[in-house]
């Protein structure tokens, strides 16, 4: 019974963490997949309004990438599951100071989301509508010459979504603080070709309600596109590797520190209207999923300059 108890336990809390990943739209508290196009690129001095809006739905997989099935209290077993609509605000300041040659800028995101989670052995689904994890980045720096554009800074992510220690199902927000630097780099050719990618290392706390070391995790979002006119159009997504083990009391999780892993891809396309207004969809799948959910990504952004 006690070792039964114990993988009880352990199923509930990588469906609790993995939650965290996906219904805060990514990889513990950033949504990935949110930069492809012109990732690398920050726009002129001024000031911008993003609004990322999506939904996820996945199924749980372990770390050898099947589906998890958990007790439902009934003598049977069915899949841990999660659904999300997110609707994550972002407010860019790009100044016209130069600092190594740099544009100065800095940015907030506030993310607002529905999620529902299934969890058989806590008697199946519960949903909650909330605040998310706050990032906040006072120091961004910007580089452009006609073909290269390259962004670098240190996001830091903030414990300020909902957090319910007895049941993951009521839980949006990680409750921890994490710190992420970036580097982001675009090329455009003069032929409209474009090449992105956005590296990232998410460095996260300890969550002191549990005890819960998450592992960090290095990931990226990119993109291969082509550009004509006000239209463009590419292929990109995003993948995440954890590098170090989730640790429960200072000792690891299961026999691979339930360590996660994802590859996503997926068709983009991007409209820029007279105003300079831009209007973006895609769609991600995910693939080669380890320790998370698996599932679809469907995205929506508007990029407005005030």
């Amino acid at each position: 019974m006690l070792r039964n108890k114990t993988h009880y336990c352990i199923a509930v809390a990588l469906a609790a963490f993995a939650l965290q990943a996906q219904a805060k739209e990514g990889g513990d508290q950033y949504p990935n997949g949110a930069e492809t196009f012109l990732s690398g690129a920050l726009p002129p001095p001024g000031t911008y309004f993003i609004n990322y809006m999506g939904y996820y739905s996945g199924t749980l997989k372990d770390g050898n990438g099947n589906t998890v099935k958990l007790p439902n209290g009934k003598g049977g077993t069915e899949k841990a599951t999660v659904k999300a609509f997110f609707d994550a605000l972002r407010l860019v300041h790009v100044t016209d100071v130069k600092i190594l040659g740099a544009n100065w800028a800095m940015h907030a995101i506030l993310p607002v989301v529905y999620q529902d989670l299934d969890l058989p052995p806590l008697g199946g689904s519960k949903s909650r509508v909330g605040l998310g994890d706050v990032t906040v980045n006072p120091f961004v720096l910007s580089w452009h010459s006609p073909n290269w554009h390259v962004a670098a800074g240190v996001d830091i992510n903030l414990p300020t979504g909902a957090w319910d220690s007895q049941d993951p199902r009521r839980s949006i927000g990680a409750n921890y603080y994490s710190f992420e630097p970036i580097l982001a780099v675009t090329y455009l050719a003069n032929n409209g070709f474009e090449a992105s990618a956005k590296l990232m290392y998410n460095i996260k706390t300890k969550n002191n309600s549990t005890n819960y070391q998450s592992g960090d995790e290095f990931h990226m979002d990119y993109l291969l596109g082509y550009r004509q006119g006000e239209w463009a159009y590419g292929l990109g997504g995003y993948y995440l590797k954890q590098t170090t083990d989730d640790e429960l009391n200072g000792r690891k999780v299961g026999t691979d520190g339930n360590r996660g892993q994802v590859f996503a891809f997926g068709p983009h396309i991007q409209y820029t209207g007279k105003s300079g207004d831009q209007f973006i969809f895609k769609w991600q799948h995910e693939t080669a999923v380890e320790n998370r959910f698996a599932g679809n990504k469907v995205w929506f952004k508007y990029v407005h300059r005030f």
